[in-house]
């Protein structure tokens, strides 16, 4: 028995640091499926939040499995680790049951698992931490006590440092559709082989004051336009397919809302595109790099703007005197593109050259 709860240990320990280092690798990622969880909830007020809450729960998690592994102040994180895959759990579980989630981000964008199977690997560490609660006893530290100290503080700091460097330097591993050397206009069609989705038409009406729903296989035996009235048709998903871009919802609008999305990614010259989210308050070091850019390259190459926050941007860069075009763009487009806000790229013919985060901007000078 002891054999096994030392396998169960290291096993349920490594998991979960390899699942923290996973997501401490794009922070913000797990910040927008947070997110998304809570505006399904209508917990609106908690999306300013969820950032900090992100990188609280990758360093926890990091820390809680090290802590298994070294087996220091045991009791306390055998408890820990068991609450924690028992919240995973819910979120899963929750997102398979309605159906509102097909992604839960537990090994962010690199390593993709449906709900459902987020939901079965939970109950699978569910079954397992609960033995370790259950045989808490049997787990002994590997190292004296000191030493697993040591090792907790050098953790701590690795889990939330490597946080802070991405938020800053842009993702270690670039595990999003926006890689270097990828063709935008490429990635923005259905791949090739792709499956559609199955669907059916189905019918709605209603009958005696109530609504009855049925497809074009199974009408009704008393169907007659007396007793029946239409409400509405549709298309119901009955077998999801897989044809669908890894770019989606890529825009480029003109400040006067004309679509320059195809005009720019076809441009053969070379050219900067500076993608920013919301932009309110100071705007720190980089739009001091960023001006110093323009000075540097903006005679060389075209050099934009693309924004959902095209109001707060325009001040910002009239108090720092920078006069460039200003475009409009989806902000989940955005999300995923700048995971840095701002974030520079180079792009030429639509294919990505090359991309800096916020405090990498003055590479793009030399």
């Amino acid at each position: 028995m002891k054999v096994i709860i030392q396998l169960i240990r290291f096993f349920v320990g490594v998991l979960f640091i390899f699942s923290g280092l996973i997501k401490a690798n794009d922070p913000m990622g797990l910040s927008y499926k947070m997110q998304e969880f809570f505006e399904i909830w209508g917990l609106h007020f908690l999306n300013d939040y969820t950032l900090v809450l992100s990188i609280c729960m990758i360093g926890f998690e990091i820390i809680a499995g090290i802590a298994l592994l070294v087996g220091w102040q045991i009791r306390l994180f055998s408890w820990l680790l068991f609450l924690l895959i028992v919240f995973f759990t819910f979120l899963t579980g929750y997102a398979v049951l309605s159906g509102k989630i097909k992604e839960c981000g537990c090994f962010g964008d690199c390593i993709k698992l449906t709900a459902n199977q987020s939901f079965y690997k939970d109950l699978l560490l569910l079954a397992l931490s609960s033995i370790l609660l259950w045989k808490k006893d049997m787990i002994q530290p590997l190292f004296k006590d000191r030493v697993s100290r040591l090792i907790l503080i050098l953790s701590t700091v690795f889990s939330f440092g490597i946080q802070f460097y991405v938020l800053a330097y842009l993702p270690i591993i670039d595990c999003l559709p926006y890689k270097k050397g990828v063709s935008i206009p490429e990635n923005m069609k259905i791949p090739a082989g792709a499956i559609p989705d199955s669907t059916v038409i189905n019918f709605v009406y209603t009958k005696n004051g109530a609504e009855v729903e049925f497809d074009a296989e199974h009408f009704p035996a008393d169907f007659n336009d007396s007793l029946y009235q239409f409400v509405k048709r549709y298309d119901k998903v009955v077998r999801e397919g897989n044809a669908k871009p890894p770019i989606k919802d890529f825009v480029i609008l003109s400040s006067t809302g004309a679509d320059t999305t195809q005009a720019i990614l076809s441009d053969p010259q070379e050219r900067y595109i500076l993608f920013a989210k919301t932009m309110e308050g100071d705007a720190g070091d980089w739009i001091e790099d960023f001006k110093s850019l323009i000075q540097s390259k903006g005679s060389q190459m075209p050099i934009i703007a693309v924004t959902s926050d095209a109001d707060n941007l325009t001040t910002l860069f009239a108090k720092a005197q920078i006069n460039i075009p200003i475009m409009k763009g989806d902000l989940v487009a955005i999300k995923t593109a700048a995971r840095t806000n701002p974030t520079l790229y180079k792009i030429k013919a639509g294919v990505i050259l090359d991309k800096y985060g916020k405090k990498q901007i003055a590479k793009a000078i030399e």
